[in-house]
């Protein structure tokens, strides 16, 4: 009998086990994108916020200085972060004009939390944002697509406490970058601008850190040497304190470490003994940890990765660690259908990447955004190339709002400091199709791009700097054109001129607006453009969209095969060309009403992928012939 009552408690033990273990799985799998948000500056300590808040929104709002100073009475929706009220993941799906958002949460802090400091982060939230916990506010950032923190350790309560988040978000002011969301009402088809995001649209979590922690580190790669310097910053460090880095292979096998004095900016070497490239087709990645052991108090330890390569410019060539290398590119713009801006999980992140290296593309243009940093995690794992490009589209361009140039340059600071260690990053473009804004007043047009190139590289000297793509090069690494021209023969044509020995001659878009080309890269890194839609779905899109396919109707009425004929020939003119040092093909996928795409929007192939990957990964002249 006693035995009987033993095995009956033994088994309850293990079913309640079993019911907590589920309930605990089913709760981590109800928050969308639980994975830590960036994954090159990890804390052990951390919780998601994302999941179900309270939420309100505010069509119009009249007095933008004084509405966040009224708190709402009502929080009427639920909406599932990290998603927009746009997105349908979000739960709401509301497509017009929002213009202020307001969320609300409950959360507590760990009991094993105390005599840390906490933060909350936010992977983005656009674009005017200002946080209060428990009827305090901790703090006001500006910017829609960089992320940002705020220390709540004094705001916060021993047993529960309560977030509210307020943004405002006017995607018509001259104050504010808005990328490709459209500034009219809900998109129709056949525009080049989207679907909007308003409020929160990445991550938002929890961290503890020590009284005194790492802020950041900046590493750079020397292959040549062997080596990475690693530049740390640090908060309330003090004499005596200590900075150690240790580096190890993905299996865990240590290959390096250091130790200096804890101090900003200083750089610390490490060097790697039988060191080992990161590349394309081999993209090995060396595990960092990073430790603030201080003089007295706890440790601050942090995870990071990085990537031993070289990317550098000779002349007219792109180098990969020592090896030309042709850029064959494509326009990927971050947009879906179901979270806009937000990628409705990490495994879409992987997805599309892998998809685009399946039709060819060693690297990607990102267009009009700042991606997630899981995207370049990612792009870092897979060997994917990438240009990191500003969101700098909207009225905010024409450069007429002094405060609006100056969160242009505050956003864009932010992402490359960000991004500066991802390994797959290769270059930077902070405008695009600047046209307008050079019309206006091109003497000062010309003073605000040379500001953004030396701030770019005074962040991140590593990498060149493609100032502004497509039309109206100012001061520039890399010289761009956009270029739709569908006819084989005049396109191979015009870019027959291009020659680096020879920069006068060379064909630029506007001669009138562009320095000349210098010899420099010479990338048309936009074109293609061939829209196309099968019959089947064209016969069923809404009255009144029989120009779906806009400016890029060569496609129209043609069949898939077809189209893939003037893809090949198109980039045939540019690979077979040996001054031609990459390009872009547009684009990745269609967008809403824009349907160039090499994939539909939900990611189903248009195309014959492998006659597709065959056209783009044809040899390069540039990779074959001697430096210049």
């Amino acid at each position: 009998m006693s035995t009987i009552i033993k095995f009956s408690k033994s088994a309850g033990l293990i079913a309640f086990a079993l019911v907590f273990v589920l309930v605990f799985n089913l709760k981590a799998q109800d928050i969308p994108r639980p994975e830590h948000p960036q994954p090159q500056f990890e804390r052990s300590r951390w919780i998601n916020l994302n999941g179900l808040w309270d939420f309100t929104m505010q069509n119009k709002v009249e007095n933008p200085e004084e509405n966040w100073k009224t708190m709402p009475a009502v929080f009427d929706r639920k909406i599932k972060l990290p998603f927009v009220p746009e997105s349908e993941l979000s739960g709401i799906g509301y497509t017009d004009f929002i213009q202020g958002v307001w969320y609300k949460r409950k959360f507590s802090v760990p009991d094993n939390w105390q005599g840390q400091r906490i933060f909350v982060n936010f992977g983005a939230v656009d674009f005017d944002t200002r946080v209060w916990i428990n009827n305090q506010i901790v703090g006001r950032h500006v910017g829609g697509t960089g992320s940002f923190e705020f220390e709540i350790t004094k705001a916060l309560q021993k047993i529960e406490n309560e977030i509210v988040v307020y943004a405002y978000d006017n995607t018509l002011s001259e104050k504010q970058p808005r990328g490709k969301q459209s500034g009219q009402q809900p998109p129709r088809w056949g525009g080049i601008s989207y679907t909007r995001s308003t409020g929160i649209w990445q991550t938002v979590w929890l961290e503890a850190r020590p009284q005194k922690f790492i802020e950041r580190v900046f590493i750079i790669p020397d292959l040549d040497k062997g080596e990475f310097s690693v530049v740390p910053e640090f908060y309330a460090a003090a004499n005596g304190d200590k900075f150690e880095i240790i580096v190890t292979t993905p299996e865990g096998k240590r290959v390096a470490s250091a130790s200096a004095p804890a101090a900003d900016g200083l750089p610390i070497s490490v060097k790697i003994l039988k060191p080992r490239a990161w590349s394309p087709v081999d993209p090995y990645l060396y595990n960092f940890e990073f430790v603030l052991r201080p003089n007295s108090g706890t440790t601050d330890h942090v995870k990071s990765y990085a990537g031993l390569r070289k990317f550098h410019i000779e002349g007219n060539k792109f180098f990969l660690n020592n090896k030309p290398i042709f850029l064959r590119m494509v326009l990927d713009q971050g947009f879906y259908p179901d979270g806009i801006w937000t990628a409705p999980t990490d495994a879409a992140l992987k997805n599309d990447i892998q998809l685009s290296m399946n039709a060819g593309f060693n690297s990607a243009r990102l267009h009009q955004k700042v991606f997630e940093a899981r995207f370049h995690y990612w792009a870092d794992k897979l060997g994917y190339l990438t240009w990191g490009e500003f969101a700098d589209w909207g009225p905010v361009r024409n450069f007429k709002d002094p405060e609006g140039l100056l969160n242009q340059s505050n956003e864009w600071r932010e992402a490359v400091v960000r991004d500066r260690n991802h390994p797959s990053i290769i270059a930077w473009t902070p405008f695009n199709e600047t046209t307008g804004a050079a019309s206006n007043n091109l003497e000062f047009y010309r003073y605000i791009i040379k500001s953004f190139y030396d701030l770019t590289h005074a962040l991140d000297p590593t990498r060149p700097v493609n100032t502004t793509s497509g039309y109206v090069n100012v001061y520039t690494d890399i010289f761009t054109v956009h270029d739709y021209n569908q006819d084989p023969i005049t396109f191979k044509e015009r870019y027959s001129s291009v020659d680096p020995l020879n920069p006068e001659k060379s064909y630029i878009v506007n001669p009138k607006l562009a320095v000349p080309y210098a010899g420099q890269p010479y990338v048309v890194d936009e074109y293609g453009g061939t829209g196309w839609l099968p019959n089947y779905v064209t016969s069923k899109l809404p009255e009144g969209t029989t120009n779906i396919l806009g400016r890029f109707a060569i496609g129209y009425g043609k069949t898939a095969g077809q189209v893939l004929v003037i893809v090949k020939d198109l980039t045939d003119a540019l690979l077979q060309n040996p001054n031609i040092s990459g390009f872009t093909y547009c684009q990745f996928t269609d967008v809403e009403g824009e349907v160039n795409g090499i994939y539909f929007y939900d990611r189903k192939p248009k195309f014959d992928i492998k006659a597709f990957h065959d056209i783009i990964s044809a040899p390069a002249a540039i990779e074959q012939t001697g430096r210049k």
